[in-house]
């Protein structure tokens, strides 16, 4: 006996640092320095809780749990996440391990039965661990505001001023806002001055923490949260139930539900080139992600929630504790209530308002065990909790080894970032190639490889003398980032970004590979599918179109992309030059005028469109001048070839895949990380688009 109670104290020890840790853990070794962070602690705290908890269940001999009214409706939105995820996300890796949204709501889901099974006093202690993990992550805040991280060490991102461990000012306000009650009520209800003393100094820090992250919030401020509107969050959530009602677009694939779904009135505002991943409130991202029965559960744990707020204001004989204590926790449960219906969720918010649900739990325990008989073996009672220990083992020990091969692969494309950020491509290829050995199933880092292939073959075919070896190397670089731009869209043929990123690579080598421009325009009409309204797309079609000579093909585009978003400045200007090569003069001259209109008078940009104007009013002048003396020649034009030698031939499977989406061919436009768009002009642009 006393080394299962030896044992249990372990498991608490391990609890306590879980959530002193959560908060506050950033480890910039990934490519999401926070989330990933908060992930690994989440699962592998978690992982060792419950393998611990299992070698008790073998040492009780029987398996004995708390159970409560919530029980039900987190298991079922646990439940709902892994099934919408299996059956419904493109690419499983997103759902489960990066982001690892389901991952993230199992997670927390486990946490909560965790707390569950803690007896009245441990959760007692356990409140004051909490309040003080988030005392931490103020006092962690404070020292960023006050500069100290620039004297330190650190990535860059952590020097700034506004720096905290949430990875933004909002949810560092939701989470310090809401231990504002739990403080107070321990200021109130403990009786030892030193501890009083304690919560009194803690929630001051709190206090002063809040105000300077609600500083860095205000809008002026480059910190300030950036989100969706709920009526673009609404509109969303609606077509994707219209698209799938019950399981919803899959758990961490809200950005391809993001830009099938958004409405055309996004455009107009300030945000329109930013493309979310996730919702308004955690309740739109639930319903968008997992459908109508996403909704049912987080409807039973919220009616569930209320009849449990509305007990815990009322003493109980059999209680030890006080109202004010019991409401100082239910205080902080209604703030982070009230923080989802209205905001993103984070996996620490999660977390906290989880283990808050829990500490406010009314339990009763449950024994399961098989009862001896006199023809039974001594082990027969022991079976159940054998069964459980083995399962849970099993299940820990199977996610922690794949967990540790997919953390690998994040540590090793963080650094290929990081070594495209110092511009070393040859380390960069290497390093991609490794982390895609690792993990082979994410789509960005084919994307990235892809990328990178493409960057390395323009760099050999940029030098003055081209040999053999050289034009071999351009061939084979062009090849593999065909081949891996395929691979990406085969591992999410939903996110309209990697659509845009094999098209960008075909309409990369037209000038080399017969047969490119189609299969660019193939891909970039489907990326347009699954984006209708993102204007850049179009242009980057259109340009296609031009660069062929397909004039009238390029103003339809064009002028689609104009419709998406009437003020988009290089949409009007690359109409503007569709209509003037194809003769019609007086529409671009129109077009050419409203870029005016539409980009600074102090800009370069100005100046282009403005000689651009001057010099298609002249030539109107002169088409009239001609008309009025009957002379109406003009010189064909003509098309480019590539050096002698250059050409390339595309491998036999270069044609980009089926689409899962047909294309629309009336429609709205585009997607999450578009590359340059295209530009009739290459050395003309009147928008702060980058043109090739």
């Amino acid at each position: 006996m006393g080394a299962e109670k030896v044992i249990r104290q372990i498991e608490t020890v391990f609890l306590y640092v879980l959530i002193i840790l959560l908060p506050i853990i950033v480890l910039p070794v990934f490519a999401n320095a926070f989330t990933t962070a908060k992930i690994l602690v989440l699962t592998f705290g978690l992982g060792i809780i419950l393998l611990i908890k299992a070698i008790r269940m073998f040492m009780k001999g029987s398996v004995e749990i708390s159970m409560s009214a919530f029980d039900f409706p987190v298991l079922v939105l646990a439940i709902v996440y892994i099934v919408s995820s299996i059956w419904q996300t493109p690419n499983k890796m997103e759902a489960f391990f990066l982001p690892g949204t389901a991952t993230i709501i199992v997670a927390v889901s486990l946490l909560y039965f965790v707390v569950n099974q803690l007896s009245n006093g441990e959760k007692k202690a356990f409140k004051s661990v909490l309040f003080t993990s988030g005392a931490v992550f103020a006092f962690v805040s404070l020292l960023a505001v006050a500069g100290v991280f620039g004297a330190l060490p650190v990535p860059e991102f952590m020097k700034a001023n506004s720096f905290n461990t949430l990875g933004g000012s909002l949810p560092g306000i939701i989470l310090l806002v809401s231990l504002l009650p739990m403080g107070i009520g321990a200021i109130i209800n403990e009786k030892e001055m030193a501890k009083k003393a304690f919560f009194g100094v803690a929630t001051t820090v709190i206090v002063l923490a809040g105000l300077a992250t609600g500083l860095n919030a205000l809008p002026a401020k480059a910190s300030s949260p950036q989100l969706p509107t709920f009526t673009t969050s609404w509109g969303i959530a609606i077509d994707s139930l219209k698209d799938d009602p019950l399981l919803g677009v899959g758990p961490g694939n809200y950005l391809s539900a993001f830009n099938r779904f958004r409405p055309l009135s996004y455009n107009q505002t300030d945000l329109w080139a930013i493309r979310f991943t996730s919702g308004r409130n955690f309740v739109f991202t639930t319903v968008t992600e997992t459908g109508l029965l996403g909704l049912a559960s987080l409807t039973i744990l919220g009616i569930t929630l209320v009849k449990t707020l509305k007990g815990n204001t009322k003493k109980h004989d059999d209680e030890e504790e006080s109202i004010a204590s019991k409401t100082s926790v239910v205080g902080s449960v209604i703030v982070l209530t009230i923080a989802l219906l209205l905001f993103p969720a984070t996996p620490t918010l999660l977390a906290f308002f989880f283990v808050m649900v829990a500490l406010i739990n009314k339990t009763h325990k449950v024994k399961f065990a098989i009862p001896a008989t006199e023809d039974s073996s001594n082990l027969l009672p022991k079976l159940p909790s054998f069964v459980a220990g083995t399962l849970l083992g099993i299940g820990v020990i199977a996610y922690g080894y794949f967990a540790i091969r997919i953390l690998t692969a994040d540590i090793t494309f963080k650094r290929a970032l990081d070594r495209i950020a110092a511009n070393d491509g040859r380390g960069a290829y290497d390093t991609l190639r490794e982390a895609i050995d690792q993990n082979p199933y994410v789509d960005r880092y084919r994307v990235s490889y892809a990328q990178v292939n493409l960057a390395l073959a323009n760099s050999v075919a940029g030098n003055e003398n081209i040999s053999e070896q050289d034009q071999q190397t351009i061939a084979q670089l062009v090849q593999q980032a065909i081949r891996e731009g395929k691979v990406a869209v085969a591992l999410n043929p939903a996110r309209a970004g990697n659509w845009e990123v094999l098209a960008s690579i075909y309409r990369a080598v037209i000038p080399l590979a017969e047969g490119a421009d189609a299969f660019a325009v193939q891909s970039y009409n489907q990326a347009v599918a699954l984006d209708p309204i993102n204007p850049n797309t179009r242009i980057a079609l259109g340009g296609i179109y031009y660069g062929i000579g397909a004039y009238q093909d390029a103003i339809d585009i064009f002028r689609l992309a104009a419709l998406a978003k009437p003020d988009h400045a290089n949409a009007r200007y690359n109409l503007a030059v569709a209509y003037r090569e194809a003769g019609e003069t007086e529409r671009a001259i129109n077009e050419m005028s409203v870029v005016l209109t539409l980009v600074d008078r102090d800009s370069e940009d100005y100046k282009v469109a403005a000689k651009a104007l001057e010099e298609l009013q002249t030539k109107a002048a002169e088409a009239a001048k001609q008309q009025e003396s009957g002379e109406t020649l003009t010189p064909p034009s003509t098309i480019e070839d590539a050096p002698e030698g250059s050409q390339i031939e595309l491998p036999e499977d270069a044609q980009p895949p089926e689409p899962e989406v047909a294309p629309e061919v009336e429609g709205d436009s585009t997607e999450a990380n578009p590359s340059p768009s295209a530009s009739p002009s290459p050395t003309a642009s009147a928008s702060p688009t980058p043109q090739p």
